[in-house]
């Protein structure tokens, strides 16, 4: 079950979610010419230091790394511009109604409203951007590691 906190998913959630999808990717090797449990945990410890090495991606550091930052500050300024601009609609329709300030106020906090809406979606695509960029990096960590068991002699899956 997904639980939401004032509409938004907890960050910490979605770290979990971002790690556990990084684990499924992982790939399964298999001793295809009757390596001990010792020589496949050396190949291993091998094949990562050298994917690692020649990737410059570390999965450790990945896995580690904070998420997008979130929360109601962050927005990059959308509510304050859609205030303004709908302060300054506001008033131009209150002129016309007779109550420039009345209209103002009341284009303010609609404006308010549609910066926060752009503010979330704006966050929403960050946070995907960086999950697509975390599994790019994790695809190709892997098919370093894989190329390397590869040519230690396992099956990898």
């Amino acid at each position: 079950m997904i639980t939401q906190m004032n509409g938004r998913l907890r960050p910490v959630l979605a770290v979990a979610l971002m790690v556990a999808s990084i684990a499924q990717a992982t790939p399964v090797f298999y001793p295809a010419k009757g390596q001990s449990a010792d020589k496949q945990e050396a190949d291993k410890g091998q094949c990562y230091a050298w994917a690692k090495s020649n990737t410059g991606i570390d999965p450790t550091q990945l896995s580690n790394a904070p998420p997008p930052p979130s929360g109601p500050a962050v927005g990059g300024g959308e509510r304050v511009q859609g205030a303004a601009r709908g302060a300054a609609g506001g008033a131009v329709i209150g002129a016309i109604a007779g109550d420039a300030g009345k209209g103002a106020a009341i284009g303010a906090v609609g404006g308010t409203v549609v910066g926060g809406s752009r503010a979330r979606r704006n966050q929403r695509a960050a946070q995907a951007n960086s999950q697509a960029q975390t599994q790019g990096a994790m695809d190709t960590f892997n098919r370093a590691f894989a190329a390397c068991m590869e040519g230690r002699g396992y099956t990898v899956r």
